[in-house]
């Protein structure tokens, strides 16, 4: 395969809100480009960049894809992700490694919660950045009131270079505001255009666009800003390096109008990332830290550098083993590159190197600074770890995925499958760094975390798939805490057997008191003297620590108080260390009878964004489910609601809200403090867990 130098790579993420088109784009922007011989569709599972089961049989985007094409002698790599809330957080990887943004708008629903999600992405990033108003064929859509959406949420710097020709069914082309040409194109699904002059009933308005947009390129240039004054008006050489100029720096986001399925505006949108959107070496320095001190480091984008590669994403092939996808941020990479991996300090091997369109593999001899490849079976490597060059290290900030928002339970479906799920499950979270796997110590349940319901149903049914291992979701339990909320003592605890021969005898005499919350548990040796010899007292604190594991309410660890050893009583025969754990453990029982003891659960710290009409409702929900709205703020379209709710209310809150909202919600929650239990759930919980424990 053709190898490419740097600043003949274009890589170009497209990101969106959901049914945007971004999938369909991609395919027909491969088309248009003769990288495939058929156009892709998503609804028949052909598209190219969706080409796992679960994306097919969803017919939604589930991970992040990439695919390649040549246009005018440059490599456009493009990186194709989720679009839907719950899978949008894997997207960020897109624009991790991409040098431009494609932020897909639907031409019907216009601005979605997830556009402004996305826009801010690639605004992480520092991506130049486009629109492309997508599906202009659908009834009901609207190029004009798309566009005054965009520049109402993202201002002026959004200005469009093409416009429509025809609306809805008729859209039929697009006049390029750059060259004032249109392009129409035939309506047999070849893409094929035929370029004119601008239509007669579109000049006005073209002649209007087309001044905005030389005013806007004229404004983010000193010395075009300076023609534009003596002439009032740009060369096309002017206009066509302004703008080009202009997106680079972000002072401009240009606007394009397409039909992905229909391929109307998408040859335009090809030679627009050609010719517009920076090559890696434009984007200036790679910059990183130096491993050995934390200092910055930066390091031109030269194939000529030291070799430095980026692992953006991990597939778990069952067949070919873990493939790690790269770019290379510096240098050149083959397959005998010695490459070592920062995070682990080990060497890896590279061996042969490939370039995905799709989930095909085609082997490439080299790859230079910014593109993009893939290798398969490394070690140690995962999403996010850097490797380089063994002389000249350098690494790259990781990827900061969004935290989990909601866990479920995970076991078995049939018996003795708990080893499967865990290797199972530690293979699908190499392809999903989003996805979080633990055991709760208090519950001892196996935990899947993930952003969403259906993120983690769609886990666990690719580990059915891939790895033949089943399993069963359920809710987990919450993990509930106890503390006490009075001082009581002192308080003795003895305990004494004899039954012939070396008895045991232990006596200690403590005080309990609460503590604020998140201290823990302290103990303070206040013992003067004899009274329990020193060696006996730590096992008084191991037995306290241990009764403190299952408090008298529903068995839940006891956290937050201090017991104080005042006094004691031993035996120079009969006392032991165990007779103190002993004595220790009875203690510490009698004090929680009389200190009070208190249920605590974790509250949450949740954020909702929603269309204002449901304000209402989910404040209603809110209320009724013990939570605390903390503010709302306008995000657009959307408000965005602040709360503060009990865990035990939010494990059936994405029904809820899918239900109130009609799906157009979306909400992320975590972990905020605990806080006491009202008594009347107290009352509800307890009786549950002694229910429970009788039944056991």
């Amino acid at each position: 395969m053709k190898i490419y130098d740097t600043p003949d790579i274009r890589n170009v993420t497209l990101i969106g809100h959901g049914d945007s088109g971004k999938t369909a784009l991609t395919s027909a922007l491969l088309f248009a480009a003769g990288a495939v011989n058929r156009l892709g569709k998503t609804e028949d599972g052909t598209a190219v960049t969706d080409f796992d089961d679960e994306e097919i049989v969803r017919k939604i985007s589930l991970q992040t894809a990439v695919a390649h094409l040549e246009h005018k002698g440059k490599k456009v790599n493009l990186i194709d992700t989720p679009g839907y809330a719950a899978f949008v957080g894997a997207s960020k990887a897109g624009p991790a490694v991409a040098d431009a943004a494609l932020l897909l708008v639907e031409g019907v629903a216009g601005i979605q919660v997830l556009t402004a999600r996305t826009f801010r992405f690639a605004e992480e990033y520092r991506l130049p950045l486009a629109f492309v108003v997508n599906k202009l064929d659908r009834e009901r859509a609207s190029f004009d009131r798309c566009l005054g959406a965009i520049q109402g949420r993202f201002g002026r710097a959004a200005v469009p270079v093409t416009l429509p020709i025809g609306q809805e069914a008729d859209f039929s082309g697009v006049v390029d505001l750059v060259a004032m040409r249109a392009h129409t194109y035939a309506d047999d699904g070849s893409g094929q255009a035929t370029t004119s002059d601008v239509p007669t009933e579109l000049k006005q308005s073209a002649d209007a666009a087309r001044a905005a947009l030389v005013e806007m390129v004229a404004e983010s240039d000193e010395k075009l800003m300076e023609s534009f004054f003596e002439s009032g008006e740009l060369s096309q050489e002017q206009l066509a390096q302004g703008l080009a100029g202009a997106v680079r720096d972000r002072k401009i986001f240009p606007v394009f109008c397409t039909s992905a399925t229909k391929l109307v505006g998408v040859s335009v949108l090809l030679d627009a990332i050609v010719n517009l959107l920076p090559s890696p070496a434009d984007r200036g320095e790679v910059v990183g830290k130096n491993p050995a001190d934390g200092s910055e480091l930066r390091r031109p984008v030269l194939s000529s550098e030291p070799p430095a590669m980026f692992v953006f994403k991990t597939v778990a092939d069952p067949f070919a083993g873990r493939l790690s996808l790269f770019r290379v941020c510096t240098g050149t990479v083959r397959g005998d590159t010695s490459v070592v991996n920062v995070r682990t300090g080990n060497a890896e091997r590279l061996g042969n190197l490939g370039v995905l369109q799709g989930k095909q593999t085609t082997t490439v001899d080299e790859l230079r600074a910014g593109d993009l490849g893939v290798v398969a079976k490394l070690k140690e490597t995962q999403t996010s770890d850097t490797l380089t060059d063994p002389s000249n290290r350098i690494e790259i900030p990781a990827i900061q995925f969004p935290e989990p928002s909601i866990s479920f339970a995970v076991e078995p479906k049939a018996k003795g499958d708990e080893e499967k799920i865990s290797t199972a499950l530690a293979r699908v979270i190499e392809e999903d760094p989003v996805l979080r796997v633990g055991r709760d110590p208090q519950t001892n349940e196996l935990l899947v975390s993930g952003s969403s319901q259906i993120h983690v149903e769609v886990a666990i049914t690719k580990m059915k798939k891939k790895f033949g291992v089943h399993a069963v979701l359920r809710q987990p339990k919450v993990p509930y805490l106890e503390t006490i909320r009075k001082k009581v003592g002192p308080i003795e605890g003895k305990h004494k057997k004899q039954s012939g021969g070396r008895g045991q005898f232990g006596v200690c005499v403590i005080e309990m008191e609460p503590l604020p919350r998140g201290r823990g548990f302290e103990f303070v040796d206040k013992i003067f003297g004899g009274a329990i010899p020193q060696n006996y007292r730590p096992a008084v604190e191991k037995g306290v620590r241990e009764a403190a594991a299952k408090g008298p309410l529903a068995g839940c660890p006891v956290i937050d108080f201090r017991v104080t050893l005042l006094d004691g009583k031993y035996h120079n025969v009969d006392s032991s260390e165990m007779a103190f754990k002993i004595a220790g453990s009875l203690a510490f029982h009698e004090a929680l009878k009389l200190a009070k003891p208190v249920l605590l659960e974790p509250v949450m710290a949740v954020e909702i964004h929603a269309p204002e009409e449901f304000m209402g409702d989910l404040m209603g929900d809110l209320s009724s489910h013990r939570g605390k709205p903390q503010g709302m703020e306008s995000d657009g379209n959307h408000q965005v609601i602040k709360a503060v709710v009990p865990m035990a209310e939010m494990l059936t809150f994405p029904s809820r809200l899918k239900s109130i909202t009609s799906d157009r919600g979306t909400y992320h929650m975590e972990f905020d403090h605990y806080e006491e239990v009202p008594a009347q759930v107290q009352e509800a919980i307890a009786s549950e867990a002694a229910k429970a424990k009788e039944q056991a």
